[in-house]
């Protein structure tokens, strides 16, 4: 056809072509078109190598050829300030496994096979199910109990968008039993342990709040049962994913409503 040129944007990227110049019109104009980026990344079929963490550098991927060709439970593929990118691939039957992120949004993609999300504010009542398949968008609100169990006969391939970053940079579990094990533990890096993404002397750092809180209380003549009963419990939600402000206000939500009666008990004493 005269006056127009055809060519398709990156091969195999999409099933359209890509007009770069369309044709005139009676009226002389012509119509804007989008000008191409200067470099695409597009994994060819071996992908073991170039599946790692591109952030947090400007980034162009096929994701959907991406999310099929991982063969990890789950790899981190773009990590920034903001939000984070992970490629996930559940076995048949395998399920993600009850979990809740305090302070974290997330989305998540199918991109093949098929599978059954469930949701809920408390974990003992995940009263929102779902069948999901292929593109398929899941949305997890932060706060919100979760699990994804792959119902199909294939592996079950998706995609993570975490906002805020939920994994440390470059995370990759190859099993599940990886990813349970590294929240334990992420191992050794640079000669310091490392638990959960922070060295030990960066969660002091991180729950310094707490510390003042409680030390605080103790300024307040509150009974050190009680102090001890709370810090302890905000401990173990914060390293259940809430964030230190967060632990506080739950726990002390627990005693002011009455949720907890021997934080109540306690505090009388």
């Amino acid at each position: 056809m005269k006056g127009l040129i055809k060519m398709y944007y990156v091969p195999n990227m999409y099933p359209y072509p890509h007009y770069v110049n369309w044709p005139m019109y009676n009226h002389g104009r012509q119509c804007y078109c989008r000008t191409l980026p200067v470099e695409v990344e597009s994994f060819p079929h071996d992908v073991s190598t170039l599946l790692r963490d591109y952030g947090a550098e400007p980034f162009v991927v096929n994701i959907n050829q991406a999310a099929k060709q991982n063969n990890t439970y789950r790899t981190a593929l773009w990590t920034g300030t903001h939000l984070q990118v992970t490629l996930m691939s559940l076995n048949v039957g395998e399920d993600i496994g009850l979990e809740m992120h305090p302070d974290v949004d997330q989305f998540l993609r199918v991109e093949q096979g098929q599978g059954i999300v469930q949701m809920g504010k408390n974990k003992n009542n995940l009263n929102f199910e779902r069948n999901v398949y292929d593109d398929s968008a899941i949305m997890l609100p932060a706060g919100t109990w979760h699990n994804l169990t792959n119902t199909g006969t294939i592996p079950l391939k998706l995609y993570s968008i975490y906002a805020p970053p939920n994994h440390p940079f470059g995370t990759v579990h190859n099993t599940k039993a990886d990813a349970l094990a590294s929240e334990e533990s992420d191992g050794h890096g640079d000669g310091n342990t490392v638990i959960s993404g922070r060295t030990p002397d960066e969660w002091i750092q991180y729950t310094d709040f707490l510390v003042n809180e409680g030390l605080e209380d103790v300024k307040r003549g509150i009974n050190a049962t009680h102090i001890l009963q709370e810090f302890i419990l905000m401990g173990v939600l914060v390293g259940k994913g809430y964030s230190p402000e967060k632990a506080y206000e739950t726990v002390e939500e627990w005693e002011r409503t009455g949720e907890s009666k021997l934080l109540q008990q306690s505090k009388n004493m």
